[in-house]
């Protein structure tokens, strides 16, 4: 089994996949966890992507590849993965299309949220400082200030103000219809209401999946 989760920032595409992941059996693999790795370790890797954001600079996709084939290429990865927050450009998509061969991905899972729902949420969104993990905060415990997952502390990150997630809307719209695109003429894009209650999208996920 081997999935790929899109969708715009807010869309709860890490939440679903996380839980997906531990309900087949497989890995879950999140840019994000990966970047923190291997810029905590300090490893080769992560040293050349700090290199550039030292500077200000994207980590360019030949560095953020390596990474993610590192990581599936791992015992945990070979009975299957779901990746989340890669590809994020085409150029990544066809490396990774490339790199697995007929181990290729079977299907992409597409969770749809209208802009003004993603605005609301990401708006009412808080973080964890020290995993990383995304969670609503009428989610969470009235009150709570730590995270469920690692007991890290909660905070609001400046880039979940309202104007600023629009902006960073803008931005992504046109990445994520591209990759959109490039997965439906594969014929292994599927479309996912997200503006379902939390339960109903995971269901839904798992039909597509097992259809």
């Amino acid at each position: 089994m081997r999935l790929i989760f899109l969708g715009l920032a807010g869309a709860g595409k890490g939440t679903q996949a996380l839980t997906l992941s531990q309900r087949l059996g497989v890995a879950f693999v999140s840019s994000g966890d990966m970047f923190r790795h291997h810029l905590s370790q300090g490893t080769d890797l992560g040293l050349l992507a700090k290199s550039y954001m030292d500077k200000g600079e994207l980590v360019p996709d030949e560095v953020t590849i390596r990474m993610v084939l590192d990581r599936i290429g791992q015992e945990d990865c070979l009975k299957g993965f779901i990746l989340d927050g890669f590809p994020r450009t085409i150029n990544q998509a066809q490396a990774l299309d490339k790199a697995l061969g007929d181990r290729e991905v079977q299907g992409v899972l597409y969770i749809k949220v209208s802009e003004p729902e993603l605005v609301r949420r990401l708006s009412s969104r808080i973080s964890c400082r020290a995993c990383g993990t995304p969670y609503q905060k009428e989610l969470l415990p009235q009150g709570a200030t730590r995270c469920p997952r690692c007991g890290g502390e909660l905070y609001q990150r400046a880039d979940d103000q309202p104007e600023v997630v629009r902006r960073r809307l803008q931005v992504q719209i046109p990445e994520v219809q591209g990759l959109a695109d490039y997965y439906a003429r594969q014929r292994k894009l599927v479309e996912i209401n997200g503006e379902q209650p939390v339960e109903r999208v995971g269901e839904a996920l798992v039909k597509a999946i097992l259809r």
